[in-house]
């Protein structure tokens, strides 16, 4: 299979570039109620066609949640197929939130959907569960590595019940979060100028001073907006690790729409603030 240039690096372009900023795509009941849009297929291509056209030129990342898709299957589905499509004409990096994990030949048949350079959902990255071992994602691993695409392993989730697994201690004494982080500094070791292979690190944890978030790969940060996360957050909850988080904003942005300058508005204020903190001049 002839492959992208890596994830990680088209990423670390396109964050320099555009700002690091992901913008969600999650068409849920009340968030098309709310653009005046019906709960159906048409409100759904009306919604995300409407978010592709307002920021998919400017963004670095759109990160359409598969599961609004889903709700409405096959027509659902193929909303899903065109806007990726449409999302990564337009520049965007696309990753798909669909948190798939199993094991064997159901795991590679999860990583064929979304990260075979031919599959009708081709993306980017893929959020990924590691929580049957990270050993079951090693089908997803080598066909994104195969061709130019990333993952994004569920690491330290920014919901309150992650914590009952996420800061489980092993029998070496590091919890399991922690051991996520591990596995993937291993398999971004050597990466330039950053690893293919990132964490979804919640942006409302507060101080993780405590773990080693250098992992030569992006760290995924929802919790940005609505869930109470500021950009001036940022520095204090990645520290050193700052300069590689994608933030993830959805309903900051979302609330905006439907209309196309205001949604777009939106977008450039998050990145612009981001940017400044991340990165200030």
């Amino acid at each position: 299979m002839s492959g992208l240039e890596p994830f990680g690096a088209r990423l670390r372009r396109a964050m320099d570039e555009r700002g690091p900023l992901c913008v969600g795509i999650d068409p849920h009941a009340s968030l098309l109620a709310e653009w005046g849009l019906n709960d159906d297929v048409a409100g759904l291509e009306r919604f995300s066609r409407t978010v592709v056209e307002a920021v998919a030129d400017r963004v670095a990342v759109l990160k359409p949640q598969s599961a609004f898709f889903e709700r409405f299957g096959s027509r659902g589905v193929a909303v899903l197929e065109q806007s990726v499509a449409e999302a990564r004409a337009a520049g965007a990096l696309v990753v798909m939130d669909a948190k798939r994990g199993d094991i064997g030949s159901t795991m590679a048949a999860y990583a064929e959907s979304f990260l075979h350079k031919d599959a009708p959902l081709f993306s980017d990255a893929l959020t990924v569960s590691p929580y049957l071992g990270y050993g079951s994602l090693s089908p997803a691993v080598a066909l994104a590595r195969e061709s130019g695409a990333g993952l994004f392993v569920l690491a330290l989730t920014s919901n309150p019940e992650g914590g009952e697994v996420q800061h489980a201690v092993r029998s070496d004494g590091r919890n399991v979060g922690a051991t996520m982080l591990a596995h993937l500094a291993a398999e971004n070791a050597g990466e330039e100028p950053l690893g293919s292979f990132g964490a979804v690190v919640g942006a409302t944890l507060g101080d993780l001073s405590t773990y080693d978030l250098d992992i030569n790969g992006p760290l995924l940060a929802p919790g940005i907006g609505a869930q109470g996360a500021t950009p001036a957050d940022l520095p204090r909850v990645f520290g050193a690790a700052v300069r590689n988080v994608v933030p993830n904003v959805s309903r900051g942005v979302l609330r905006h729409g439907p209309d196309t300058v205001a949604l777009r508005d939106a977008a450039d204020r998050f990145a612009e603030e981001i940017r400044h903190t991340v990165a200030p001049s």
